[in-house]
């Protein structure tokens, strides 16, 4: 039952982050969801090199994210709060299994790289995002 909070976690917490979306639009938006269950895919194949036997479908583990609705993860309401981000025990934890266990990883490193970017953002603007309005294109 832990992989399948941490299957979750590892793909919806980040996503919701850089989009400030809620579990259903995530899931609701096709390239989202194909995200989702490339990540999900990946992290289930760090947990069965592990020997986790995953008792839900990946599909049914999405549907499931969707049915909770309009709710904003824990890291997006850290992003909205200015609260440093639970990326490691949520992502790079799940990267060090799948380099302990050499498991291919490419779709949760990109998006990992990502949100410790807008992590590092968060730190260096106290916890604020904001857009330099002087580098934005003038409108007519």
């Amino acid at each position: 039952m832990i992989w399948v909070k941490l299957w979750g976690n590892v793909s919806f917490n980040p996503i919701s982050a850089l989009t400030h979306a809620t579990l259903e639009d995530i899931c609701r938006f096709a390239p989202t969801r194909a995200l989702v269950a490339a990540m999900m895919a990946e992290a289930q194949a760090v947990g069965e090199s592990l020997g986790v036997e995953f008792m839900v479908p990946l599909e049914k583990r999405i549907t499931g994210g969707e049915a909770v609705g309009a709710h904003k993860t824990s890291m997006l309401q850290d992003v909205e709060n200015g609260r440093a981000l639970e990326l490691d025990a949520l992502v790079a934890a799940v990267l060090e299994l799948g380099r302990i266990t050499a498991t291919p990883m490419p779709t949760i490193s990109a998006v990992y790289a990502a949100v410790s970017l807008l992590q590092r953002t968060l730190q260096q603007q106290r916890g604020r995002l904001r857009i330099d309005s002087a580098i934005l294109p003038a409108h007519p």
